[in-house]
């Protein structure tokens, strides 16, 4: 759940700084929302929740 939330906020924080930044319109960002709401309720959201999850891993893993 926490690992949920986090890449929620980060994924929001991107969005912001795209928006702000680099000219993404807000009609690009409510499509990509819709989107991933969509994706979200489909069958491969399973897969994509494990890869994420995996890549969390993966960088929680690295040492410096």
């Amino acid at each position: 759940m926490i690992l949920s939330i986090s890449g929620v906020v980060l994924l929001g924080i991107i969005v912001f700084l795209f928006f702000r930044k680099d000219g993404l319109k807000a009609s690009h960002a409510m499509v990509s929302a819709l989107f991933g709401f969509y994706l979200a309720s489909t069958a491969i959201a399973p897969s994509i929740k494990a890869g994420g999850e995996s890549l969390a891993g993966l960088l929680g893993g690295i040492k410096f």
